[in-house]
């Protein structure tokens, strides 16, 4: 599957445009970690891409959640690594490759460095920096639903919280158009 026939699959399918932009910064935090990591800068960006397929399809019934996105995206040419670690970002599946811990700590420091820009006076990508985002990052209030642990799980993988934030930061800034940043 290519980025774009991926494209063309996700974006009907989300009537949230902010769900839709989620996707897109996972995306673009994925492949510029796989530029850092020497990794499939394709497949782990349609990873991102594709992780939320299904979300607004189950959002009333999380345990379905990427189940219904596997289902979906049998019939596609994508290798079982992809499926697995969409399972995985929810759980269905263990961390098991690079891939798999990489992805599940990209997806929620996405929300994280969004919260942080929309605090900033100017609300653009360009003036955020790791140092910025991490200052938020320990008030437990600032946004909730980026969980620290599975962020902080970026060590796991040898990389400390300010480079990966730092990596995610500026793979968002090179969509900062797209995600109105």
């Amino acid at each position: 599957m290519t980025r774009e026939q991926a494209y063309n699959l996700v974006r009907p399918r989300f009537s949230n445009k902010n769900l839709f932009k989620h996707v897109l910064a996972v995306e673009a935090v994925m492949r510029e970690l796989a530029l850092f990591l020497k990794e499939d800068v394709e497949k782990w960006g349609l990873v991102g891409l594709l992780h939320d397929l299904d979300y607004e399809e189950t959002m009333n019934t999380p345990e379905r959640h990427t189940l219904v996105t596997a289902e979906i995206l049998r019939d596609f040419d994508l290798s079982d690594e992809i499926i697995h670690a969409i399972k995985a970002h929810n759980n269905l599946a263990p961390l098991d490759s690079l891939l798999d811990q990489a992805f599940y700590a990209a997806d929620p420091v996405t929300g994280l460095i969004v919260a942080a820009t929309l605090m900033h006076p100017d609300k653009k990508l360009a003036s955020v920096d790791a140092e910025f985002v991490l200052r938020r990052f320990k008030e437990k209030s600032f946004a909730r639903g980026a969980n620290r642990e599975q962020i902080k799980s970026c060590e796991n993988f040898g990389l400390s919280l300010e480079v990966f934030t730092t990596i995610a930061i500026t793979g968002m800034r090179k969509i900062s158009k797209e995600l109105g940043l």
